[in-house]
């Protein structure tokens, strides 16, 4: 365990997904406190900081593509007595955000880190949510790549807790497809669509249901997949078919699945030959 040293702090902040009021009056004191901020976007972080009346002497930009540099230099900034605040764009850093080299080599060097604790996405779709999450797992981004994003959404439909995940809005139709393929057009899902802003939008229902009613056109969306959970102890023919697949062909994978679920044998073997691609 590294000891505490004598240098600023990092005061990792919660702020609005959307609405501007959502921010908590200790993330403005902090805010207004630091000397330096660290953040994603400059222009929406100043939007943020003009609205809260925060005047840093310093912003730091800390994205993606300059994550490991950008923690260097925040480091030294944090090394010389100087307070940060980081921030993402939206939300809770951290969470699908930029922000964790800076934190790892801040406990590394024995700097005192702080969460201001506030608005997140996740928190926000789950405490609305008429899926049971008293157990889910986070699942941040889905892959871009379909494949890949096909091999998680399948390991996410055998879980028995629930699924949060972030979808863009050019790739949520994508998704749903994917779902529908795999057999979970009966899965229960609910799909939230610009939180806390003017158009907000919660759509619950089945897989299929929600995949013929959602709008795709703006919004990144955070949806919340069931898990098989104890009130549904019975697999799918989708279910049944991904567990036969780890044994069988899929044409004998999807014959058995056929047998034991009465589910049509050939779309189970059209299932299967996705699956397995």
């Amino acid at each position: 365990m590294t000891a505490l040293r004598n240098t600023g702090c990092l005061f990792v902040v919660a702020t609005p997904i959307g609405n501007l009021s959502d921010i908590t009056a200790r993330a403005v004191d902090a805010l207004k406190k630091v000397e330096i901020v660290a953040c994603e976007d400059t222009r929406r972080c100043r939007t943020l900081l003009r609205h809260v009346g925060a005047v840093p002497a310093e912003i730091i930009s800390l994205h993606d593509q300059n994550e490991t540099a950008a923690s260097r230099r925040v480091l030294v900034r944090l090394e010389g007595g100087s307070d940060v605040a980081l921030v993402s764009d939206a939300g809770t850093p951290l969470l699908s955000d930029p922000g964790f080299e800076l934190v790892r080599l801040a406990f590394g060097e024995g700097i005192r880190v702080i969460p201001v604790p506030g608005v997140s996405a996740v928190t926000a779709a789950v405490s609305a949510s008429p899926v049971a999450t008293n157990r889910f797992t986070f699942e941040g981004f889905l892959p871009a790549r379909p494949q890949r994003r096909r091999a998680v959404l399948s390991s996410m439909l055998a879980r028995c807790e629930a699924t949060v995940f972030f979808e863009a809005p050019h790739r949520i139709g994508d998704t749903l497809g994917d779902l529908l393929d795999l057999g979970a057009e009966e899965r229960e899902i609910v799909v939230c669509r610009e939180l806390t802003k003017m158009f907000e939008t919660i759509v619950h229902g089945t897989v299929a249901e929600v995949a013929d009613e959602i709008e795709t056109h703006k919004g990144e969306f955070v949806c919340i997949l069931a898990g098989v959970g104890e009130e549904s102890p019975l697999l799918s023919a989708g279910e049944v078919l991904r567990v036969l697949l780890e044994e069988l062909p899929p044409s004998r994978a999807a014959r058995v699945a056929s047998r034991l679920t009465g589910a049509d044998r050939a779309e189970l073997y059209r299932q299967a030959v996705t699956l397995t691609r």
